[in-house]
């Protein structure tokens, strides 16, 4: 669904005309830890004609931007909470203008919309939140099988080699708060004790790679759509380019078929033991 804004401009001797802008009234959000499944999903869920769904796209940055240049300057004053609102919103509806226009269901993903749910609610009101999870073990395995695996590439996750030098400092390093896991891990928390708990769906990696059918019916559900018969032997995505430039080649390879694939991890097994505990979500059900 969306909403036309007629926004017509016309100048005497070089005049330009715009259609009107669409913004979306309605758009859900794929969030959660690193590790666990997000791209996948959205390589199953774009299989659907009705939605788009993509890997983390820039408009969480975007979006964060325009709130500390809303708030952190001596002009700020000068915007009420309805121009603010209306600002954010055109953030949306001018990176998803074409999927607005062919009236599909706009599925944004950022890792870190856990730690923005009030946010969300002022927005989109009838949003929801897939949340990917995975156990935080073998989400440092995962990663660390990646950085283990591009030798010849320094990884764009460490600042120096300080930070990378063995397991037991890149690890540490990315359960940091301001670093991959440890940032999102925090927002998540954040949002599942939070007030808009609601809003939240969480899925397991484990579950969506051995029960993909059960588990997308389930997201359909969540979501109010109508159930669609996803192919889960060609399942394709890759972002060679992206994942180049930050060091990881293969971070966002989908593999065609969903399966899960048992292994034994890298990590050793006091770091193991340390990041298997760490499953509050668990604990809490």
């Amino acid at each position: 669904m969306s909403i036309s804004v007629d926004n017509n401009i016309s100048e005497t001797g070089n005049s330009e005309s715009f259609d009107g802008l669409q913004f979306p009234t309605e758009i859900h959000f794929i969030s959660g830890l690193p590790r666990s499944g997000s791209t996948l999903l959205s390589a199953i869920l774009r299989q659907n004609p009705r939605l788009h769904a993509t890997m983390s796209t820039p408009v969480f940055g975007l979006i964060q931007r325009l709130l500390e240049g809303m708030s952190r300057n001596e002009l700020a004053s000068f915007i009420s909470q309805q121009q603010k609102k209306d600002l954010l919103l055109g953030v949306f509806a001018a990176y998803y203008q074409p999927q607005i226009q062919q009236g599909q269901l706009v599925i944004d993903t950022s890792r870190m919309w856990c730690a923005h749910l009030p946010l969300i609610d002022q927005l989109f009101t009838q949003a929801k939140v897939i949340c990917c999870v995975r156990n935080v073990a073998w989400i440092m395995d995962s990663l660390e099988r990646l950085v283990r695996s591009n030798p010849w590439v320094i990884s764009g996750l460490f600042a120096d080699f300080s930070e990378s030098a063995t397991v037991y400092d890149r690890t540490q390093k990315l359960g940091q708060n301001q670093y991959m896991v440890g940032m999102a891990y925090n927002a998540l928390k954040e949002a599942y004790y939070g007030e808009y708990s609601d809003k939240l769906l969480l899925v397991e990696y484990e579950l969506l790679t051995n029960q993909p059918t059960e588990t997308l019916h389930k997201i359909y559900h969540f979501l109010g759509e109508a159930p669609f018969e996803h192919n889960f032997n060609q399942v394709e995505y890759d972002e060679p380019e992206f994942d180049s430039k930050l060091g990881l080649p293969g971070l966002h390879k989908v593999r065609k078929k969903v399966e899960f694939v048992p292994r034994t991890t890298v990590l050793p097994p006091d770091l193991f033991e340390k990041y298997d505990k760490l499953s509050f979500w668990l604990k809490s059900s």
